[in-house]
C-alpha cells in the first residue's frame, strides 16, 4: 500500500470513529475526492474533540491558535508530524479552499472552550454557520467547485438544522460540564435561565426550551428541503447527513436518542439515489 492509501485508510479510521455519519457520506462520493473530504471531517472531529482534552480553556485557545497559524502558513510542513493536519493542508492547496473560512470556523470554536451561554438565536445561527455550514460549502467546494458557491444559502440551512440538532443530542454532555448551547432569550421565552437550565430537572420550562430548539432546527430543515431540489448530484455527498437530522429530532422528541446503522444507511441510499 502506498503512503498516500495508507493516510487516507488512517483518515477514513478516525472518521469512522469520530463522525460516523459524515463517514458514511463520504462513501457516496467520488472515490479521488474521498481523501480531501476525510481531511475536513477528521480535522473537524479534531477541534470539536478539544474541550475534552483540556482541564482548562487556554490550553484550547493555544490549541486552536496553532491550527490558525498552520493553516494562514500555507506551508505544508508546519504540519508535518500530524496526520491530519497535514491532510488537510493538501486538501486546501489541492482544492484551493478558502483559508478565511478556516479562520472563521476555529474563531467560532472559542466559544466550545467556555461555560458562557449562548446569547441569543442570532448568535446561535452565526456559530452554526461559521462551523457545521462552513464544513458541507468546504465539501461543496471539494466536490464541485463551479456549482458549490450558487447553494451557498442551503448550506445555511442545513448547517443549522445538522448542528442544532447535534447540540440537542448533546444536551445531557453539555450540561455535565456546565455548558449552555441553548439561546437566553430562547430560555428566557420558555421561562427559565442558563443557569437553571443547566442544572437540570425535567421542568416544564426546560422541556418548553429544548421543543423549542427542535422546532428551529425543523425550521431550516425545511428551508433546506425547500430548495434541495435545485442541488446538484455532485454536491449531495456534502449534504447527505441531513438525510439523518430529521430521523434524529423524531426520536429526540419521543424521549429517545440514536439511529441505527442499518437505517442510517437505507436513509442515505435513498437519499443519494433520489435526492430530497
Amino acid at each position: 500500500m502506498s503512503k498516500a492509501n495508507d493516510a487516507t485508510g488512517s483518515l477514513l479510521d478516525a472518521v469512522r470513529v469520530a463522525d460516523h455519519d459524515r463517514y458514511l457520506s463520504v462513501l457516496y462520493a467520488p472515490e479521488q475526492k474521498r481523501p480531501a473530504l476525510l481531511a475536513l471531517y477528521a480535522f473537524n472531529a479534531e477541534i470539536a474533540a478539544i474541550r475534552d482534552r483540556v482541564s482548562e480553556p487556554m490550553p484550547g485557545e493555544i490549541r486552536l491558535q496553532w491550527w490558525r497559524d498552520v493553516i494562514a502558513s500555507g506551508q505544508s510542513e508546519l504540519g508535518a508530524g500530524h496526520p491530519v493536519a497535514s491532510a488537510l493542508m493538501s486538501a486546501i492547496a489541492t482544492h484551493r479552499l478558502p483559508v478565511a473560512a478556516f479562520d472563521n470556523y476555529l474563531e467560532a470554536r472559542i466559544f466550545d472552550l467556555y461555560d458562557d451561554p449562548m446569547p441569543s438565536r442570532t448568535d446561535l445561527e452565526g456559530y452554526c454557520g461559521e462551523t457545521a455550514a462552513a464544513m458541507i460549502q468546504l465539501a461543496a467546494l471539494v466536490l464541485d467547485a463551479d456549482e458549490a458557491p450558487k447553494h451557498a444559502e442551503l448550506a445555511g440551512h442545513a448547517g443549522c438544522a445538522q448542528a442544532i440538532t447535534g447540540l440537542l443530542r448533546l444536551l445531557p454532555a453539555h450540561s455535565t460540564r456546565g455548558q449552555c448551547y441553548v439561546p437566553r432569550d430562547i430560555l428566557a421565552a420558555a421561562g427559565t435561565t442558563p443557569d437553571e437550565f443547566v442544572a437540570g430537572g425535567k421542568t416544564p420550562s426546560s422541556r418548553h426550551a429544548v421543543q423549542a430548539m427542535a422546532a428551529l432546527a425543523r425550521e431550516h430543515l425545511r428551508a433546506f428541503e425547500r430548495g434541495a431540489k435545485t442541488l446538484p448530484v455532485s454536491l449531495r455527498p456534502a449534504f447527505l447527513p441531513l438525510s439523518l437530522t430529521g430521523a434524529y429530532l423524531d426520536r429526540l422528541e419521543r424521549g429517545k436518542d440514536g439511529i441505527s446503522v442499518l437505517r442510517k444507511h437505507l436513509l442515505m441510499l435513498k437519499t443519494a439515489s433520489r435526492g430530497w
